[in-house]
């Protein structure tokens, strides 16, 4: 069993209310423009960290972290990227990869839109923790946790970190 802290679109913003959560997890996972290195390395000295770069992520992130992560975490196949899009509406860079061989757990950011969703035609659970920086359109910064026990994703719940 992994309890998750998932993560997105901090743009070089940490605070003491995203390390309380990350300090409860097993393993955090982030998925894009981190902004700064500075961040990743706050997270990984407190849990193992994933990351995936963004658009806004420059040369140096890019060396440190991949476009795209797939990966097994205990019996569920994880696919994260920073921009993906959502059931139905895949973006064309991921469509047909998703088409081909759905993950059973798709995981984007870059909307700064809090989204959990099924695809129920591929059988994908797919999650977008809106942005938990404060740089964007968003109005609340949030994240999301949930816990993988074998095949399983439960408990799943909404982080609220306040007004941006």
């Amino acid at each position: 069993m992994k309890k998750i802290l998932l993560l997105s679109d901090t743009h070089s913003y940490m605070d003491e209310g995203i390390l309380k959560y990350a300090r409860q997890a097993d393993e955090i996972w982030h998925a894009g423009d981190i902004g700064t290195l500075a961040i990743t390395d706050a997270l990984s000295t407190l849990k193992p960290t994933r990351a995936v770069f963004g658009n806004i992520d420059d040369h140096v992130i890019q060396k440190e972290f991949p476009e795209n992560d797939r990966f097994f975490c205990e019996g569920v196949d994880v696919w994260m990227t920073h921009i993906g899009g959502y059931p139905p509406k895949y973006n064309v860079r991921t469509r047909d990869e998703i088409r081909r061989n759905p993950p059973k757990l798709f995981i984007c950011g870059h909307s700064h839109i809090l989204k959990v969703m099924w695809d129920k035609k591929l059988g994908v659970l797919h999650m977008n923790p809106g942005a938990c920086g404060k740089h964007g359109f968003h109005q609340v910064r949030t994240m999301l946790r949930f816990v993988i026990d074998g095949t399983d994703i439960k408990n799943l719940e909404i982080v609220e970190l306040g007004k941006r």
